[in-house]
């Protein structure tokens, strides 16, 4: 396997708060938490879009989420440019709706998986849908000629809870009742006054799930890297969506309200050798950034400039201004817009959320914060109005009090 090879490893609803890297202190991820010593660890890592057809079109296009539709032959797609460039392309899911893609038909082979028709507990790990799908994985690497891209989409945290009921057991404090035994994913709007017992029994199974795919892609991680010139390919993990567990009275993805336990997601890159290993970086970084981190790894520079869009390559050894003042988002209940300060959510009323201390968004300070609330909601607009043109890089630098906060 020569260098110049990438692993693209995409979990969708895998919650942020759920993983060691994160400031997570009672789930065990040792293999994540491996990786986050060995990469470049994004803090502040933001999806534009729920929607994984707007998603998609952001990973794989550049082209973002609030951007109006383009047929998708008129703008290159990632896995086109690189097999143009002699990479060799393959997309590896088990998400129908990635798998059909229009973008999805410039891989050069794609291998789809099929979910569990019904979703049971399995006794072994090597029965889980996890487990079948890093089978698949190491299969294909087994036989892999580089230089390559290999891009995994794997639903398993949003498909089937399928992970041997110990694994959710070994959460389970004593008095606790016991866990749920079901491999059903939760999808619950909650009432007013939720039973805690049912809250707690989801997150452990869901803590199981977690730490089912770490032990998955622990061995997966160990095979890569036993393999000639391992060490020296690309390999990023990401999550396409959270998952949220009872943040805001939803339990799954139900209306797919943006919020952060949804649109903030762990991201790492452990590059060749380990290069900027155990960097962490709170910038604000969003899905088109993957497009272009890939392209400059491979240096492919005959490409469409992105309206959002920024390597991240030499993040690590940046001192120097923001990558960006503001990201923004389109949910399918509104827009939202984050600087390192502040996240609003649109709406009548709007909300607005002090950062990065309101992780997960408890106090609504927007009565007590008119001025910032008008200032993002013309930044939003501002940002919207320059995307078509591939204009926001030319926007002005936000207000102090949008960037910094109120000091």
């Amino acid at each position: 396997m020569a260098a110049m090879n990438a692993v693209c490893l995409v979990i969708d609803r895998l919650h942020a708060g759920y993983v060691g890297a994160y400031g997570n202190t009672w789930i065990e991820t040792p293999s994540l938490d491996r990786l986050a010593s060995e990469s470049l660890l994004l803090d502040q890592a933001m999806i534009d879009s729920p929607d994984l057809q707007r998603l998609y079109r952001s990973y794989w296009q550049g082209w973002h989420a609030l951007c109006p539709e383009l047929p998708p032959a008129s703008r290159p797609s990632l896995p086109a440019m690189l097999r143009q460039a002699g990479v060799a392309t393959a997309l590896l899911t088990d998400e129908p709706l990635v798998a059909r893609h229009p973008l999805a038909e410039d891989f050069e082979e794609l291998i789809e998986i099929d979910r569990p028709w019904q979703a049971k507990t399995a006794a072994e790990i090597e029965q889980t849908h996890f487990g079948r799908c890093f089978v698949e994985m190491i299969e294909w690497l087994q036989a892999a000629r580089g230089p390559f891209l290999l891009w995994c989409h794997l639903g398993g945290l949003g498909a089937a809870w399928d992970a041997p009921l110990e694994f959710r057991e070994a959460y389970r404090e004593p008095g606790d009742p016991p866990p749920p035994e079901s491999a059903d994913v939760p999808d619950l709007m909650l009432p007013p006054d939720p039973d805690p017992d049912e809250l707690l029994g989801i997150s452990q199974a869901y803590a199981g799930q977690v730490t089912l795919f770490d032990a998955c892609f622990g061995a997966f991680r160990d095979f890569l890297d036993g393999l000639p010139g391992g060490d020296e390919t690309l390999l990023t993990l990401c999550s396409a969506r959270g998952f949220p567990l009872g943040e805001h009275g939803r339990v799954g993805p139900c209306d797919n309200a943006p919020f952060g336990d949804l649109l903030q997601v762990p991201w790492m890159i452990r590059m060749p050798d380990c290069r900027d290993a155990a960097v962490r970086s709170s910038a604000l970084v969003e899905p088109a950034d993957l497009w272009a981190t890939l392209l400059d790894y491979w240096s492919i520079g005959n490409r469409p400039d992105s309206p959002t869009g920024t390597g991240l390559l030499r993040l690590a050894d940046s001192n120097g201004p923001l990558l960006r003042d503001r990201v923004c988002m389109l949910g399918s209940s509104g827009r939202a817009i984050r600087t390192p300060a502040w996240f609003l959510r649109t709406g009548e009323p709007p909300e607005l959320y002090a950062k990065p201390d309101d992780r997960w968004e408890v106090n609504d300070v927007a009565s007590l914060c008119p001025d910032v609330v008008e200032g993002l909601q013309d930044a939003l607009t501002q940002y919207e109005a320059a995307l078509p043109a591939g204009r926001v890089h030319e926007l002005p630098p936000l207000a102090d009090m949008l960037v910094r906060g109120l000091e």
